[in-house]
């Protein structure tokens, strides 16, 4: 978490990722890293917005919405923050404590793509429309390539404004 004493990183290793390897691999305690804030500048929630937020996560992608969350967090903000958040399985859940903690302010859906719990009430697949939310709030979209083209896709679909809907992609590197 960022604070005074340091930075937090949040790294899932790509075996076929430029940076990843060498920051799970090689990196030490220690260690010097240049680090830079976003590059565009435009997958950024601010506490002073009070439109509503509706977040959709794919794996890793919850990454840049979870420092979201706490931003809404330390500031006391009471923006509606709805959190979609899909998982191959119950295992890949990243940040579970603090996501899960009774009283975070934030609605959290877990839902599944390969492997779901057995109390879990849907089945487990792929995104589809009704896995999101109706149209109103501003949208932050984060994770693999396909599945951020999805949902954006399936957001602009229900009727969001595609000017409303930010998105974050990555993936393995090329050749």
């Amino acid at each position: 978490m960022a604070g005074a004493e340091g930075v937090e990183l949040t790294v899932q290793r790509a075996e076929d990722g430029e940076v990843s390897p060498y920051l799970t691999q090689h990196l030490r305690i220690g260690d010097q890293l240049e680090i830079s804030g976003p590059i565009g500048g435009w997958f950024i929630w601010r506490p002073t917005c009070t439109t509503p937020v509706l977040l959709v996560a794919g794996g890793a992608g919850i990454v840049p919405l979870m420092s979201m969350i706490r931003a809404r967090r330390k500031a006391g903000a009471d923006t509606p923050f709805p959190l979609i958040y899909f998982l191959r399985s119950p295992e890949q859940l990243y940040y579970a404590d603090e996501l899960m903690r009774p009283g975070s302010g934030v609605r959290v859906s877990l839902l599944y793509t390969r492997k779901a719990p057995d109390d879990h009430s849907r089945p487990p697949g792929r995104l589809i429309a009704t896995d999101l939310d109706p149209p109103g709030s501003a949208c932050f979209v984060c994770g693999p390539t396909g599945f951020v083209e999805a949902a954006a896709d399936l957001l602009v679909h229900l009727g969001h404004d595609p000017a409303r809907i930010k998105t974050e992609r990555f993936g393995p590197s090329g050749d």
